[in-house]
């Protein structure tokens, strides 16, 4: 009888604590490591990872699975690269708790503030849960490629508490807080892993109407935050707009030192306040001083908009001689813009009407900055110069942006499977340095991926190769340590989120690996996939380079392909380490 399950052996170890790369191999009894360096001994399965890197599986602690967790056995695009652990309900949305009145609404917030379709929500759906904790039973009757661990989602609370008040922002009563507070401990001790709210007029539901939590006072959020707090365990998340720094962050700190519980917020470098960034690292930074824990949740590239027929968003969405065709087949509107009549017309509809915006839509102020709109290659670039713009592109060649945009979408064979990319947040100047400073910021890890979500207009579920790929090889100037950037998104982003038993290649930790040839990490041009409920389709994006991503000691990705294995689980509240340790 072997020794071990798994060894895998002569690979270049990245063990997820920061230290130096070191020749090792890695033994695995029981889906825990059991052995880290010289490995005798015999297992069932060996993998041969001379050549290549031994990381700790991928935890990604921001994604909106929490539809596709209850209808599919596998997470991607994210699994297809590298995450192993993902974490869902971030943002204040999500499916429970609900009533079976308010289903369609907790559809609309998602499918609004998400870019899910409804149609693939109302079909996938099971609804055979109120509670929370039902809803965490429901994921845990399906095995999974990847562990999944969730949060319980503000929206939901405030429309299962509030119904129609709480969606019009009306103030809620002490009852009412008092009543979120109850369900918000109810899920952390059902299994949620924290709470989550939104703060941003980005969010709005698929009537556009603001996301219900938009508007909640502080008494409202710290009164919930106390209800964690009491239970001892769970973590914060929020987003916000942070209109007022200042003011923000006093009830972000309040919610913190109310409940003792650590918080994480996303953080991104907006081109309309391109400064403000910063001030909001420096309140971060003040608030760790004071011994308050505040993460922020950056992101690896830009947060970009991907455009194009079968997206959500096209350059002429707006347009009404384009209006004639945006419902037909793809084929259809391709053949239409193809033909130099129809081409002429939407032209000229479009010089007359440019100023015509879907301010309604995610990105609907954008989709004709096309100094800002970008080809997609097969390989993507994700820090385009400005020159190579629709916009540059179109004055080097003494054409107009509207007609490269035609064609670019139309796509080298004229089919209309061509795609734009809109880098928007975090990407100025036609530079990315202040993703390189977010990433090496003290208190940050890497976030806001995404996985699930945004299905038609963002693909970045794909962050973890960007990260790896980009700022530990490819950048110009100013790449990352690669063992920094493992440990920030293995440890340190399990770590952020109450998960101290993964993230780190050492024995007694899950047995959560990845075998990367670096050499030829990449990533693809972003496709199209009709496979959600319905018919619905959905952004996925593959990479080249992930040779063997391993969950509990169970290969279940070989060169990006399935397995088969589905060892993944439901997450079940905060893990220690193998120590016993918390902190």
């Amino acid at each position: 009888m072997a020794e071990f399950d798994l060894i895998v052996r002569n690979g270049t170890l990245i063990d997820g604590t920061g230290a130096e790369p070191r020749h090792a191999d890695v033994a695995v009894r029981d889906g825990v490591i059991v052995d880290v360096g010289r490995v005798d001994g015999t297992a069932d399965r060996q993998i041969d990872a001379d050549g290549a890197l031994v990381i700790p599986g991928i935890v990604d602690i921001h994604a909106h699975y929490d539809g596709q967790a209850t209808w599919e056995e596998r997470m991607q695009p994210s699994s297809w690269h590298g995450v192993t652990t993902v974490v869902m309900g971030n943002c204040g949305v999500g499916f429970a708790p609900v009533h079976d009145i308010d289903h369609d609404r907790l559809i609309e917030l998602m499918e609004g503030v998400e870019d899910i379709p409804g149609a693939a929500l109302h079909e996938g759906l099971a609804w055979n849960w109120n509670s929370f904790g039902e809803f965490l039973d429901a994921v845990d009757a399906r095995p999974h490629d990847i562990d999944i661990a969730a949060q319980v989602p503000h929206g939901a609370l405030r429309l299962h508490v509030m119904g129609e008040r709480g969606a019009n922002h009306e103030d809620a009563t002490p009852d009412d807080i008092a009543s979120m507070a109850e369900l918000a401990r109810e899920g952390i001790e059902a299994g949620a892993l924290g709470f989550t709210t939104s703060r941003t007029r980005n969010h709005k539901t698929s009537t556009g109407a603001y996301t219900p939590t938009l508007t909640a006072a502080p008494d409202e959020l710290i009164g919930i935050a106390e209800g964690v707090g009491a239970t001892g365990t769970g973590v914060l998340q929020v987003v916000s707009d942070f209109l007022d720094v200042d003011a923000e962050f006093a009830t972000l700190r309040a919610m913190i030192e109310r409940s003792g519980r650590p918080m994480s917020i996303s953080v991104a470098r907006n081109p309309m306040v391109p400064d403000a960034y910063r001030g909001i690292l420096d309140h971060i930074s003040a608030a760790n001083a004071d011994g308050l824990s505040i993460t922020g949740q950056v992101a690896a590239r830009a947060v970009g908009l991907i455009l194009g027929l079968e997206c959500t968003l096209n350059p002429f969405l707006t347009n009404p001689v384009f209006a004639e065709i945006a419902n037909r087949p793809i084929a259809e509107q391709a053949a239409a813009l193809r033909d130099p009549a129809f081409r002429d017309r939407l032209l000229a509809s479009h010089r007359q009407h440019q100023a015509t915006r879907e301010r309604d839509k995610l990105g609907g102020s954008l989709i004709t900055k096309f100094e800002l709109l970008f080809e997609m290659a097969d390989e993507p670039d994700y820090e385009p110069a400005l020159a190579d713009s629709l916009h540059g592109r179109a004055t080097a060649a003494g054409t107009t942006p509207e007609e490269l945009a035609i064609d670019a979408m139309l796509g080298p064979d004229g089919d209309g499977s061509g795609l734009l990319y809109l880098p928007f947040l975090n990407y100025v100047d036609g530079r990315l340095d202040a993703v390189h400073e977010m990433l090496t910021h003290p208190f940050t890890v890497p976030g806001l991926g995404d996985g699930g979500a945004h299905v038609g207009t963002i693909c970045d579920g794909s962050f973890p190769t960007t990260l790896l790929q980009y700022w530990g090889r490819d950048r110009d100037h100013d790449t990352i340590d690669l063992a920094f950037l493992v440990q920030r998104h293995c440890q340190q982003t399990a770590r952020t989120v109450g998960l101290f038993d993964r993230g780190v290649v050492a024995p007694g930790y899950r047995a959560d690996l990845n075998v990367v040839d670096f050499d030829r990490l990449r990533l693809h041009k972003p496709t199209i996939a009709h496979d959600l409920p319905a018919g619905g389709r959905r952004l996925l994006q593959r990479a080249d380079g992930w040779l063997h991503t391993i969950v509990a000691g169970q290969e279940t990705y070989r060169n990006g392909e399935a397995t088969g294995a589905l060892p993944g689980r439901l997450i079940r509240g905060a893990k220690r380490s193998p120590s016993g340790a918390m902190a």
